[in-house]
């Protein structure tokens, strides 16, 4: 054997005895997928797309947005559940997915627990109460007086059965002891056109969609939904002020399949906490209506099973079933 091919052996051996850990260091060496529940355009999109931009370059490579909507969505998530356990697929999970579809769909074709590991939350929403704008209330205590006054008449809209906005109604009906009617639409955008029209009495939906609208005077927002005031809105009162107990919120974060090694894992989730700590993330965020987060797996994790917890209870309650 020559001394350039007994050189080139070693080195091989070498090469094969290095600790997992060592290779594990070169991650990532090429672009990382963000699998988005959304059609490009949208909330998720534009935040998906920001946080890809700004974590590319954290990273020192590209990620990129890969646009999957549909069934609410399960599409997204199932091929997130279904990719290698590399850190080379990322996949944006929201509230829906974790804490609401789990308890109304029995036969997803993924477990939303066992299948991925939180890396780090994205970003949480309260959303805000609108009404029609001819509708006799000024306040949430004014809405339930009517309310209680006519059981079963009122009615809300939401973008359809099992949607964060179907939730935040019912909850309301549960903690307000009323009977408001859910009126579910294929879509945020025209149920909130109803609401306009009049056809739909009220809406809980997002402060950047009603936003025009509650200036024009086309619709009168009442509150928001979060624990706090919401920042864009801050001389809204919460509807817990008036009903105590009621919270909900909208969240976005990122989660890798099971099976992802924890260093690579640990290396994402620094990168996120960067990425949404960064004041020019902070702004851009913000600015949208969203409240940044950017936190550990361990805090994710925590966050999930305290929403699946409150919302499962919220749909045995309400007894919710899908019927898509």
């Amino acid at each position: 054997m020559t001394a350039i091919r007994m050189l080139l052996v070693l080195a091989a051996i070498a090469a094969s005895a290095l600790p997992l850990s060592v290779h594990g260091q070169a991650y990532p060496d090429r672009a990382v997928r963000m699998i988005v529940p959304d059609a490009p355009g949208g909330s998720p999109d534009q935040l998906g797309r920001l946080v890809a931009q700004k974590l590319s370059d954290v990273l020192g490579q590209p990620v990129f947005v890969d646009n999957k909507p549909g069934a609410a969505g399960v599409l997204a998530t199932e091929a997130g559940a279904k990719s290698a356990p590399d850190g080379y697929t990322v996949t944006m999970v929201t509230t829906a997915i974790y804490a609401i579809l789990p308890y109304l769909n029995k036969k997803l074709p993924y477990d939303p627990v066992k299948d991925f590991i939180p890396v780090s939350r994205l970003a949480t929403s309260s959303n805000v109460l609108v009404v029609n704008a001819s509708l006799p209330v000024q306040s949430v205590a004014d809405l339930v007086q009517l309310a209680k006054s006519k059981p079963g008449v009122l009615n809300y809209a939401s973008a359809g059965v099992g949607s964060p906005a179907h939730l935040a109604g019912e909850m309301l009906n549960l903690l307000a002891g009323i009977k408001l009617v859910h009126i579910p639409y294929k879509g945020s955008a025209p149920a909130l056109m109803d609401v306009i029209g009049g056809t739909a009495q009220m809406m809980i939906t997002s402060p950047l969609s009603a936003s025009a609208h509650m200036k024009s005077g086309r619709v009168r927002a009442l509150a928001t939904t979060g624990k706090e005031r919401n920042p864009v809105l801050p001389e809204l009162p919460t509807i817990g002020e008036t009903i105590p107990g009621y919270e909900i919120s909208q969240s976005w974060g990122l989660a890798v399949p099971a099976g992802t090694p924890p260093a690579v894992v640990a290396k994402l989730s620094e990168a996120i906490e960067k990425v949404m700590h960064d004041p020019d993330t902070v702004h851009k965020v913000q600015v949208t209506g969203l409240v940044p987060a950017g936190d550990s797996p361990a805090a994710f994790s925590a966050f999930i099973a305290k929403e699946r917890e409150r919302l499962s209870e919220v749909i045995a309650k309400s007894g919710i079933v899908m019927t898509e």
